[in-house]
């Protein structure tokens, strides 16, 4: 190892040390000196402890560095020891993060830079969001924690034992496909759960749904449409969160258009662009509409926890569903029938036909009109199961202000013939 590499290594290992300290030491700040075990100076010399450590290790022979941490985690925790007996408290918190800190100092001068440096960033995340962290906990309630478990139990253990290959003769469900889909409804439903108990109805709402429409708009409509039928008196902010949520779909889909093939997204960004505008400026105009009061109103948002195994197992049904009708329809219009496919594939998802138009080359006024007409299917047909699940009002109120979103489109698409191909 070269010197210069050596510095630049032990020089992270002091910084690491100094960031982690510089938390301690602001959480202790009230303290005289000599009244605290470990401060920014000592987490300093901590990490730059662990890189010399490290740097001293021949080799793959680590002895000196696992004597060093023995020495350092052993003085560490006398004095840890000393004080929590003279304050009278107990906690274990001071101990590990120094651990950690000789431990980081020694990951970033033998491992590699990124992970030594995500890492701390990570420790020191979790030091400074005490508070937040330990008021989310008192919060949440067994049946909520079950939930989590039950989500990460579906994400690392049953997910990699479905066969990632299609199953029906028409080559529509793909299990692995179907059930990862099935998680992302769960985590999206459940987010937005989560969100408006940390942050209130309206905040957690708005917030949730436009998280929600990176991944699917989808399934916020659905989600907060099935609100509707229980709080009739919040449709202005469900529909605007809904609405929110599509106009992060249309810029989503300009953004992977973009990644695969420029030219498309460049003959796509003034109809999107325009439609998520529109969108954007209607869900502030019915959110803002309810008042900046709600959050105080008597009547709160009835907000159920949506990640119940049963829930979860209907929504991969539906959508297996779906896509089953959405393959058997397919196979019989054929490939060629690009429209005819963008608009059987709009009634589920526009991703999958964007990212098929996109891989076909350099955009052409075909693939671009299908790749809109996708949109605008999708678009419309999300008003229609909103209206099925929250009832006529929400179902009309989106229907509405989707039509015009689309005709914004058509409008930005016609008016600029520049982008035309």
């Amino acid at each position: 190892m070269e010197l210069q590499d050596i510095a630049t290594r032990l020089g992270l290992a002091l910084a690491l040390g100094f960031v982690i300290g510089l938390e301690r030491g602001w959480r202790e700040r009230d303290e005289k000196e000599g009244q605290r075990a470990a401060g920014i100076r000592t987490f300093s010399l901590i990490g730059l402890l662990g890189g010399l450590f490290a740097t001293l290790s021949p080799g793959s022979d680590h002895v000196l560095l696992a004597a060093g941490f023995i020495a350092t985690s052993t003085v560490m925790g006398a004095f840890i020891w000393r004080e929590h007996a003279r304050e009278g408290v107990y906690g274990a918190t001071t101990m590990i993060a120094a651990l950690v800190t000789f431990v980081l100092g020694a990951v970033a001068v033998l491992g590699d830079m990124r992970v030594a440096a995500g890492a701390g960033v990570v420790t020191v995340g979790l030091l400074a969001y005490k508070s937040t962290l330990h008021g989310f906990l008192a919060r949440i309630t067994s049946q909520e924690l079950r939930s989590a478990l039950l989500l990460a139990a579906m994400t690392f253990i049953a997910l990699p034992l479905l066969p990632d290959h299609t199953v029906d003769p028409w080559g529509a469900i793909n299990p692995h496909q179907l059930w990862l889909i099935t998680i992302l409804i769960a985590a999206v439903s459940f987010v937005g759960y989560i969100a408006v108990k940390l942050v209130g109805p309206s905040r957690g709402l708005v917030l949730a749904a436009a998280m929600g429409g990176l991944v699917s708009s989808t399934v916020v409509t659905l989600t907060l449409a099935r609100l509707a039928r229980d709080n009739a008196e919040r449709l202005g902010l469900l529909s605007g969160s809904i609405l929110a949520a599509g106009a992060v779909m249309m810029v989503r889909v300009l953004v992977l258009a973009g990644v695969i093939n420029l030219s498309l997204a460049v003959a796509l960004a003034v109809p999107l662009l325009a439609a998520a505008a529109f969108q954007g400026v209607a869900a502030w105009f019915l959110i803002g509409r309810e008042g900046h009061g709600s959050e105080n109103k008597p009547e709160g948002l009835v907000h159920k926890n949506p990640f119940l195994l049963s829930e979860v197992l209907k929504f991969g049904a539906i959508l297996g569903v779906v896509m089953l009708a959405a393959g058997i329809s397919k196979s019989l219009f054929g490939d060629s029938g690009l429209m005819a496919v963008a608009a059987i594939s709009g009634l589920a998802d526009v991703d999958a036909l964007t990212l098929s138009v996109a891989n076909m080359g350099p955009a052409s006024p075909v693939g671009v009109r299908a790749v809109l007409l996708c949109i605008g299917i999708n678009t419309i047909a999300k008003s229609f199961y909103a209206g099925v699940a929250g009832g006529t009002k929400i179902g009309i109120t989106l229907f509405l202000f989707n039509m015009a979103a689309m005709v914004v489109a058509v409008i930005g698409y016609v008016l600029v013939p520049s982008l035309h191909l």
